[in-house]
């Protein structure tokens, strides 16, 4: 076994976020060219991996064109697309650069033919990628409810009904848009539960949810919405392509990437090591510093009781957590998972026999430029001695303010992948 529980927490990260790579899984994925044209259209923050895997495997003599976009920062380093157009835009709330690729991008899907073939790539921040207004609304309109939505504790699922909604191309709109032509949607997810209809907000899926639906998630969370949204969703002038909508017929869905996979990758490597391996979940959700204490809490039992796993092991979980942010109070710096490693940190009260690791797949923890952090048995008390109060920056949600003083946030840049939150406790 690894006896640095750092540099073993971090191989298991790392070993998640391999298994989610493109580069590993979309060429087997893709079909034979079409009789006519094939258009790659995409989004997300490895739409520019996912792209560089499509342009490497497609043959070289079969007509390929089309748009993608990701994240600014998100381009594989040393790579530029030779047939397909990537453009960068911004995340998690839409800029002007990302409606007007989203506008450039709908215009391909013009004069297809049921000859042509459209491969879509769809990954995690797609949703704020593709910015596309409804009819009536403004950028600064969905920019004013994303920024809502954000801060308000919304569930990833909650946020995207309402994104769909107010969108021109979301919930199965890009796909309608593609008609005649057949879909291929190549896709990661980086929701709990893997619904293909969640991830970027379903841009080629059917959406079973309802205008009235978005709406009272709106009331819900008290998200205001400007009136001609307002008025849209109450008249349901916004609504989605449906189930069994006739224009989505013969479209197919492949998961190139999910979570649970990424979990399993890491487990598989913790056995390596001669650890037990437990996953708990693919897509826990809540807010990130309960679930930091409930995760806690086990540990501690496992390495007090020995309940119920057996130490020495690792815990593992993945999914989505939230942080609501009280808009009238400033907020500090971190993101999900370091203010789960607070949380967590404050509930184990230096328990010896444990150590953390909680990262975004992305390499993005928040809007940070950090990935997430490491949690020591001696967190705490080296915090303490630097003078710092970790229960008031919990609650200024200023978790990376407790990490990087310690040296122990984790700072790996963009991944090219995104499957969402990895979580691991290591008790020794």
């Amino acid at each position: 076994m690894t006896t640095d529980p750092r540099a073993l927490l971090r191989q298991l990260y790392d070993a998640a976020v391999a298994r989610a790579l493109p580069a590993r899984t979309l060429a087997a994925q893709l079909p034979p060219p079409p009789p006519g044209r094939t258009v790659v259209l995409g989004a997300g923050k490895a739409g520019g991996a996912m792209l560089q895997a499509l342009e490497a495997a497609w043959p070289a003599e079969a007509p390929l064109s089309g748009l993608v976009i990701t994240r600014y920062g998100h381009v594989p380093p040393g790579w530029r697309p030779r047939r397909v157009e990537l453009v960068e835009a911004a995340h998690p709330v839409p800029d002007a650069a990302g409606q007007a690729a989203t506008a450039r991008l709908l215009a391909l899907t013009q004069e297809l033919t049921a000859d042509d073939l459209v491969i879509c790539l769809i990954s995690g921040g797609g949703s704020a990628l593709l910015s596309q207004p409804a009819a009536g609304l403004t950028l600064a309109d969905k920019q004013a409810v994303n920024r809502a939505l954000l801060l308000s504790g919304a569930g990833i699922a909650e946020m995207n009904c309402v994104r769909k909604h107010l969108s021109a191309i979301k919930g199965g709109r890009l796909a309608a848009a593609c008609a005649p032509a057949r879909v291929l949607t190549l896709a990661i997810s980086d929701v709990p539960g893997d619904d293909p209809a969640v991830i970027a907000s379903g841009p080629t899926v059917a959406d079973a949810s309802t205008c009235a639906d978005a709406l009272a998630i709106c009331r819900r969370y008290r998200i205001h919405l400007p009136e001609a949204a307002r008025l849209g969703l109450e008249q349901g002038a916004f609504e989605t392509p449906k189930p069994g909508d006739p224009r989505l017929d013969g479209h197919a869905l492949t998961m190139l990437a999910t979570p649970q996979l990424s979990l399993e990758a890491a487990a598989a490597l913790a056995r390596e090591h001669g650890l037990a391996a437990h996953i708990l979940s693919d897509d826990i959700e809540g807010e990130s510093r309960v679930v930091g204490g409930v995760h806690a809490a086990l540990a501690r039992a496992v390495a007090r009781r020995g309940q119920p796993f057996a130490a020495p092991c690792v815990i593992l979980s993945g999914g989505e957590t939230t942080v609501t942010v009280d808009p009238a109070r400033p907020a500090g710096r971190g993101g999900r998972a370091t203010e789960f490693l607070l949380g967590c940190a404050l509930a184990l009260q230096g328990e010896p026999r444990v150590w953390a690791l909680a990262a975004d797949t992305d390499g993005i923890d928040g809007v940070g430029p950090h990935a997430g952090a490491l949690l020591t048995p001696s967190s705490l008390a080296r915090a303490r001695a630097l003078g710092l109060n970790p229960q008031a920056l919990l609650d200024a949600h200023d978790s990376a303010g407790f990490f990087a003083p310690l040296g122990d946030l984790l700072d790996v840049g963009p991944s090219f992948t995104n499957v969402n939150d990895f979580r691991a406790l290591l008790v020794l």
